[in-house]
């Protein structure tokens, strides 16, 4: 890979490095976002030529506020790191764009969704914008990636020998997570970490000023909720409920605000309800799904431990859902895809699906595995696709079943059984 003055000597390859190539070469400007700490800085460094870090205000304060473009003169790319800290800047990186007429001109970077002034131009035309998530198991090489995810879509054979990983493996790598600079570490250690990650967050970042609004432990304490009810599209309601009798947000109206700050800061990431075209008389939901951008935010919450997951299976399960949707987001992102869920009114639902728009679409089940928890997977999977109406929303590309352990494998109609740790974009 060709790296610029700027590139860590270190960097270890993303997923999302692809994107940024392609965005580069036809936008002005890419905005980068994630959560903190996920990597988007040393992203923005591999394909930059020349950077000015906002975060270090104390010194360019004077010259911001006289001058914000001053700070767009540089090399192209420019990243402006944490850019969402200084007023004007958006604007004048927007007419510098205009001015330019060329593509790759900047790369903008942030933790938190800024709030954009009225006046302010919205960029359509200009700005591309790129999510960058934690780590998945492919690019921490937790994963062997003999499966390709866009090969399975595109029929390829769904054949490996067992993955080496057990039961206390991916109660591991789901305590570790997938946070750059935590991969290296013990699970364990990852977990005191990620919790002070946590108080950060509800302490520092997700301040708004009007203290009348934020209490750190109430949003703490709707962390701890939130890591209960992972995987789930708890309401507003059972939210406050849950917190209110340990110091948490006791009102609905408090509880849909602290989330969304969490979602404004990607710290949460709602996984939407997919809408399509059925032939019964069942209805949609059509509800988001809540989901830490990173299954060891929960653990991290809840104290959890790999030993502890690895008895309490049902846990396990809803913690390695999220891993996998993590994983499943990453690996779509590299195909311009997107990942939703499906439930309708008769029970029938499917953990994931795949989809690139109207008439494509692949539907995923997630298990630990165990031959029965695997063949009720097939068969809700073969029930959906009768379900869906091929008429107006076409046949699947793929009917995937996700596990945690075994073989990767397929049925004799074409259903793709893989361990997470197989798999790759």
């Amino acid at each position: 890979m060709e790296t610029t003055p700027l590139a860590p000597a270190d960097y270890v390859p993303r997923v999302v490095d692809q994107q940024m190539r392609a965005l580069l070469r036809t936008a002005p400007a890419v905005v980068v976002e994630g959560p903190r700490a996920c990597g988007k800085t040393w992203t923005g460094r591999m394909f930059a030529n020349s950077m000015v870090r906002f975060d270090q205000l104390e010194a360019t304060r004077l010259a911001l506020t006289v001058n914000p473009a001053s700070f767009l003169v540089g090399d192209t790319p420019r990243l402006l790191d944490e850019w969402h800290l200084v007023d004007g800047l958006w604007n004048a990186m927007r007419h510098a764009c205009d001015d330019r007429g060329a593509s790759g001109q900047f790369i903008l970077t942030g933790s938190v969704k800024p709030v954009v002034a009225v006046t302010d131009h919205s960029g359509a035309g200009r700005v591309a914008r790129l999510r960058i998530r934690p780590m998945s198991l492919w690019e921490s090489g937790d994963s062997t990636g003999v499966v390709s995810l866009a090969g399975l879509l595109a029929g390829d054979i769904c054949a490996a020998d067992p993955c080496e990983a057990d039961l206390t493996r991916i109660g591991e790598l789901i305590c570790r997570g997938g946070f750059p600079r935590l991969v290296t570490m013990d699970p364990l250690d990852a977990r005191a970490r990620l919790r002070d990650y946590l108080h950060d967050l509800s302490q520092i970042d997700l301040v708004t000023g009007d203290t009348a609004a934020h209490d750190p432990h109430k949003m703490f304490a709707l962390f701890t909720s939130l890591a209960r009810n992972e995987a789930t599209s708890a309401s507003l309601t059972t939210l406050a409920n849950d917190t209110a009798s340990f110091g948490g947000p006791s009102d609905r109206d408090t509880v849909s605000r602290y989330l969304d700050r969490l979602t404004d800061a990607f710290v949460i990431e709602p996984l939407p309800a997919w809408s399509t075209h059925l032939r019964s008389t069942a209805t949609l939901r059509s509800k988001p799904k809540r989901y830490f951008v990173d299954p060891s935010l929960a653990t991290a919450a809840l104290r959890a431990s790999p030993d502890g997951l690895v008895a309490d299976l049902e846990a396990l399960g809803l913690l390695f859902e999220s891993l996998v949707i993590r994983d499943l987001r990453v690996y779509a992102g590299a195909f311009d895809a997107d990942v939703m869920y499906y439930r309708d009114s008769k029970g029938l639902e499917a953990d994931a699906i795949i989809t690139q728009g109207a008439g494509d679409w692949a539907a995923v089940e997630i298990k630990l595995g165990g031959t029965a928890a695997i063949e009720a997977a097939i068969t809700s999977l073969r029930s959906l696709r009768a379900r869906v109406d091929p008429r107006r929303a076409g046949e699947p590309s793929r009917l995937i079943v996700v596990t945690a352990v075994g073989r990767a494998f397929e049925t004799d109609d074409g259903i793709a059984v893989v361990p997470i740790t197989h798999l790759r974009p």
